[in-house]
């Protein structure tokens, strides 16, 4: 997991826990140079995003646009001007109770996650106390590389044939 415009080196990993360690305010992320915080989410499976939550604290730091984009690995913020797969206006949630849903056609098949939070409601920088992601995994199905040998030509000396009768046929 790589998060961009991390304050503290790390601390962008530590917000994503499990559902019930989501209270812990000792753990948290805040931006750095400006209110823009970008995570890229690499996936070691197939995962069917259903929702997002965010929490924030009750202030301004709290993160008021929330942009998804899907498998854009090694993602930076020259590329989020793209547009993203789905965007959400967000409400402050200091207690991590709203789920936004996502589009569940768009987000299936996902190898690769990236979460852009562009502002907040006014602070100069953003604080995330935890990031819960709800959906499906599977078990990424990888396509090896065959080794084949093809005949670009074929090799008489590999095609024995025992005995050859020559046809002929005349044309008149």
């Amino acid at each position: 997991l790589q998060c961009l415009n991390e304050r503290r080196e790390g601390s962008g990993a530590t917000v994503f826990r499990p559902w019930e360690e989501r209270g812990d305010r000792s753990k948290f992320v805040e931006s750095d140079d400006d209110e823009e915080l970008l995570f890229n989410i690499p996936f070691t499976g197939t995962v069917r995003l259903k929702g997002v939550m965010v929490m924030g604290e009750d202030g301004g730091t709290h993160p008021a646009e929330m942009r998804l984009f899907r498998n854009i690995p090694h993602m930076s913020f020259d590329d989020t001007a793209k547009e993203p797969e789905q965007s959400f206006s967000l409400s402050r949630d200091p207690l991590g109770e709203l789920e936004y849903p996502t589009k569940v056609a768009r987000f299936s098949n996902l190898h690769h996650l990236s979460l852009h939070f562009p502002k907040n409601f006014g602070a100069e920088t953003t604080k995330i106390f935890y990031i819960g992601l709800k959906g499906e995994w599977a078990e990424a199905h990888r396509h090896e590389v065959t080794i084949c040998n093809y005949e670009a030509s074929a090799n008489p000396a590999d095609h024995k044939v025992e005995q050859i009768t020559p046809q002929t046929h005349f044309i008149s």
